[in-house]
């Protein structure tokens, strides 16, 4: 006997709060890594690395929402 999954509220399965409050926290390490001059100067590939990701992801997502949106076959569902 197999048991019925019940569905994730939409709240917890939205990538979008995810993409946008990650990609402000990148932005504020950078900003502060830039700032504070040669002091973290290792660490601005990091925060350079970590903002290029982020927008990786933004843009795949936003991508893939495009195509759920008109149908094609390859999209994912439910964006």
């Amino acid at each position: 006997m197999t048991q019925k999954v019940p569905q994730l509220p939409a709240r917890w399965s939205d990538p979008r709060p995810v993409l946008a409050i990650g990609s402000m926290l990148w932005l504020i390490a950078t900003v502060v890594v830039w700032a504070s001059g040669d002091r973290w100067a290792t660490g601005r590939p990091v925060c350079l690395m970590g903002l290029g990701v982020g927008v990786i992801g933004l843009v795949i997502y936003l991508v893939q929402r495009r195509g759920a949106r008109r149908g094609d076959k390859g999209a994912q569902t439910g964006l």
